[in-house]
């Protein structure tokens, strides 16, 4: 389509029905109460002149070009921060006025650079439009007094510039950083002419400043730029789609200038982020065209072999071949796949199913494995549904906030801004977490309780809260009697001696009082919901400490409307919907047993092939039965597994004991070191398709150029599938959302069609709730009752020891996203270059470790160097570090352990010791 200009309202829209009518310009119009007069005038069609309002921000009246005239009033009140009155008569036009705003053009204009035709912003500058709307034909001030045109610009931010000489100092950036984003990394410095936007006493880069690209957004003049518009000229044509990066899903417009992507902004009609971004989404895209890609299959005899280039009719070929030489000597399950998280719900879906109609087995799998499989199976257990229970929405109903295992203002920052929003309007925090995160305390937002417990002890604390909940009164009677089950044995068991708070005190190294306040805090609450990531999941007892949060939110009754909840963060893009496309080995999609001969038949019927019963081999399974000799080929799908996945020494090993690797990824990333095929796939860019986030919310992706290798994923997929003699053919992606829809109930009303009409769709989408469903469990649960589940805490089976004394944990960092194989190809190296090791100081001080040295972090399993950063974020005893930068290696570290339900790794908890690493000798690089 052509450049989409959403059109802009000036103020925020008020909540209610429109029950109050105003006349603007002799045009009725009836708005909601506490509506400004500028948002009922554009309402009603009528633009007026403004520059610094905008509709993402609160009126601030500063900039006086949007002042009318009301019957009845004296005076020419700003139309930004009047609200209307029933029966207000408004003039948006008259001489007054127009003498009144020219005058003030006249001002902007006596000190602003006149470089119109050559600005970066020529055609998409506010202030450019402003001045033709109000009429001005000449400044009489002149352009000889004092002025800021020789102000300095601030080139240092990778992504945009800051040209102070063209700023307006309508406050418009200052204020999206603080409502919007929720920083407050900008103010206006000095007073009178002096006046001006500062990142503080530093330049851009070195400031508090996320580069959210808010501030960008909301400047109506070239002060703040996209250096890319600045470079390629301004875009002239938009595509709408989906992030490819974390689990919240924002949707974004991809504005290009022909075929070339200039820039990404984000979309105000998306669901879910509402036109706001973060670093990546809006301006780490450039590892698309980044010439590392590979374009052209590759091939090999041997892992020692160098590559050569193929054709794609060579390289399918290969991989069916090999594949069907696999299975005859080893049999039909000595094969296997693993699909991606990273790609859209259409091209897991073909993947899952070539590996039952084609491969003829269940051995598929996914990332989720090493992620969030225990949500799934813990939710499923309790409530009946692997997902979560609200819309991110809801979080601005919220009164009590529990964070847990979770760092949102890095993992997860689009959706942290809207969390910090409803802290700073007085909603209460609690965090669970071994790391003091920036949500502890942070400008304007401040935890009420952090319990900073020992890594490996989820399970303990939740009980206790519990505990708490159960014995001091706090439990939700009617709801528990009326919509659960198994209530009175596992009250029994909570209210047990063993898990009061000041029993675990001493596994958990949290005092009993905290956790007491928390708990009573959390019941408390007129609406509490739990927000919790990979610090849950990733454990020995992930599953068990998901049963416990769903255990926590039945008996206070927050679960079934807005506000409450429990609320996985999905790490990435469509973890979501790798799970619900049938990615497990054990599940068909829509989470459905292969065990289910009613089931199982169905897809018989529809995909005319046997299905086995039986579950597959897990992906700790495959690497198992790799090194013992029965597991022989494996499809990698867009994972990086010799970098993401644990105890890499046991992973690499099973990876060289193969007969046949095949990776489909951009790049030849880790994984491609072991392969023997290599599939070329595309990216984000170049997919049409639909990812699903973490609210359920299923997005389009739209291509926005086509495949650089001349393939869709999906298709080279299907004719991996068709080369083994299983026919697979689809025309479009939209065939496949088509079949998916036509096989999964909770997709039953989806369809790119849909989806195009309606923005997008949260499942259950179906005959029923044919919009889709924001909030689960409403009414009932989809199990029926919610079940309660006996939770009991179980130590981890990895020590410290005199050996390895230090216990490490792992996560992410703003700049940074997985493995590093996206971001570490743009400029968001500018933050994070490396992985560091973050250790407090008592343990530096014990081990002779500055800030900045270089150490050794070893465990029973591997060891790594990486550079030391000393920080009391975390406690004595406990290290903490990234996983972004292959060279780093930090899963060499991390061992064998894993959930017992999933066999999701414990990544979170590993005896680790720190010490300076050797000296490197002189000459040797």
């Amino acid at each position: 389509m052509t450049l989409l200009k959403e059109p802009d309202f000036g103020t925020p829209a008020r909540p209610g029905e429109p029950t109050v009518t105003v006349e603007v310009d002799g045009l009725p119009v009836v708005v909601p109460p506490g509506t400004s007069v500028m948002r009922a005038a554009a309402q009603a069609g009528v633009q007026v002149p403004k520059l610094c309002a905008t509709d993402s921000l609160e009126a601030f009246g500063s900039c006086r070009l949007c002042v009318v005239e009301i019957d009845g009033r004296k005076g020419t009140p700003a139309s930004c921060t009047t609200p209307v009155d029933e029966g207000m008569r408004i003039r948006t036009q008259s001489p007054h006025l127009e003498r009144l705003r020219r005058g003030v053009m006249e001002l902007y204009i006596s000190d602003h650079p006149l470089d119109c035709l050559t600005c970066a912003a020529n055609g998409d500058c506010e202030l450019q439009d402003m001045a033709g709307a109000v009429g001005l034909r000449e400044v009489r001030y002149g352009y000889e007094g004092e002025n800021h045109l020789d102000a300095p610009k601030d080139t240092s931010n990778p992504y945009f510039d800051f040209d102070e000489s063209k700023c307006i100092a309508c406050s418009r950036c200052v204020r999206a950083c603080d409502e919007v984003q929720g920083t407050f990394a900008l103010t206006i410095a000095n007073r009178g002419f002096e006046s001006k936007v500062a990142p503080g006493p530093t330049s851009f880069l070195d400031s508090e400043c996320v580069s959210c690209g808010a501030c960008v957004q909301a400047c109506p003049t070239a002060t703040l730029q996209e250096k890319s518009v600045v470079e390629l000229g301004m875009p002239s044509r938009t595509v709408i789609t989906t992030c490819a990066y974390c689990g919240v899903g924002c949707s974004f417009k991809a504005e290009l200038r022909g075929t070339e992507l200039v820039r990404m902004v984000p979309h105000k009609d998306g669901g879910a982020n509402e036109g706001h971004s973060c670093v990546k989404g809006r301006f780490a895209f450039g590892y698309a065209t980044h010439p590392d890609r590979v374009l052209t299959p590759l091939v090999r005899e041997s892992i020692t072999d160098p590559w050569r280039e193929a054709s794609w009719e060579e390289a399918i070929g290969t991989v069916a071949r090999g594949f069907r030489e696999i299975q005859s000597t080893h049999g039909p399950g000595s094969i296997g796949a693993i699909s991606s998280s990273r790609c859209t719900n259409e091209e897991v879906w073909v993947v899952q199913k070539m590996v039952r109609a084609a491969f003829g087995n269940n051995n598929v799998d996914t990332c989720a494995r090493v992620c969030h499989s225990p949500t799934g199976y813990g939710l499923k257990q309790t409530f009946g549904e692997s997902a979560g229970t609200q819309d991110f929405k809801s979080v601005a109903l919220a009164d009590v906030i529990m964070v847990i295992g979770a760092n949102p203002t890095d993992g997860h920052p689009v959706f942290a801004s809207r969390m910090k929003r409803r802290l700073r309007e007085g909603a209460e925090l609690i965090v669970v977490d071994p790391r003091r995160i920036d949500l502890v305390r942070s400008p304007h937002v401040e935890a009420a309780h952090h319990l900073q417990l020992t890594p490996g002890t989820n399970v303990a604390i939740v009980n206790a809260l519990a505990h708490v909940v159960v014995t001091e009164g706090l439990v939700s009677d009617d709801f528990v009697s009326e919509r659960c089950e198994g209530y009175d044995e596992w009250a029994a068991f909570i209210a047990g001696p063993e898990n009061s708070p000041e029993a675990v005190e001493r596994i958990t190294g949290v005092p009993a009082a905290s956790v007491r306040a928390a708990a009573r805090l959390y019941a408390s609450a007129p609406n509490g919901a739990i927000y919790y990531g990979l610090g849950v999941t990733e454990h020995s007892q992930g599953s068990t400490m998901v049963m416990g949060l769903a255990n926590l939110a039945m008996a206070t009754g927050n679960v079934g409307r807005d506000g409450v909840g429990v609320n996985p963060l999905r790490g990435q893009n469509n973890v979501q919907g790798s799970c619900d496309m049938g990615s497990f080995p054990h599940e068909l999609p829509g989470y459905r047993h292969v065990s289910d001969d009613v089931v199982r038949g169905q897809f018989e019927s529809q995909w005319d092939v046997s299905i086995l019963p039986e579950p597959g081999l897990r992906i700790p399974n495959m690497f198992d039965a790799a090194i013992d000799g029965s597991f022989r080929g494996l499809f990698v799908h867009g994972e990086d597994i010799a970098q993401s996945d644990p105890n890499l020494q046991h992973v690499t090993a099973a990876l060289s004991s193969m007969d046949l690797v095949v990776v489909q990824d951009l790049f030849l990333n880790e994984t491609a070191k072991f392969a023997h095929v290599f599939l070329p796939g595309a990216s984000f860019l170049e997919k049409d398709g639909t990812f699903t986030n973490a609210e359920r919310r299923i997005n389009r992706v739209r291509a926005v150029m086509p495949p650089k290798t001349g393939k869709g994923e999906w298709e080279i997929v299907s004719e991996i599938a068709t080369a083994m003699g299983y026919p697979m053919s689809y025309s479009h992606p939209s065939e496949i959302m088509d079949e998916i829809a036509a096989m999964t109930p909770t997709f039953a009303g989806v369809s790119f069609e849909a989806l195009d009409k309606l923005g997008s769709i949260q499942w259950p989408c179906n005959s029923s709730a044919p919009s889709g469903t924001p909030i689960m469990h409403v009414d009932t649960f989809t199990r029926g009752l919610g079940k309660f589940v006996r939770t009991e805490f179980v130590a981890t089976e990895e020590r410290t020891t005199r050996r390895f004394p230090l216990v490490l944990t792992t996560g992410r960092i703003l700049s940074q996203y997985n493995v590093g194989a996206q971001t570490r190809r743009t400029g968001n190296v500018a933050w994070h270059p490396e992985d560091l090791l973050e250790l407090h100081p008592h343990d530096a001080s014990e081990r002779g470790i500055t800030d900045g040295d270089l150490v050794t972090l070893a465990s029973r399993v591997g060891e790594t160097t990486l550079r030391a950063t000393v920080s009391d974020r975390m406690p004595v005893g406990v290290v903490y570090t990234t996983f972004h930068h292959p060279i780093t290696g930090a899963n060499v570290v991390t061992t064998e352990h894993s959930d017992w339900a999933t066999n999701c790794p414990e990544y979170k908890v590993t005896a680790v010791q720190v010490a300076l690493a050797a000296p490197v000798p002189a000459g040797v690089d």
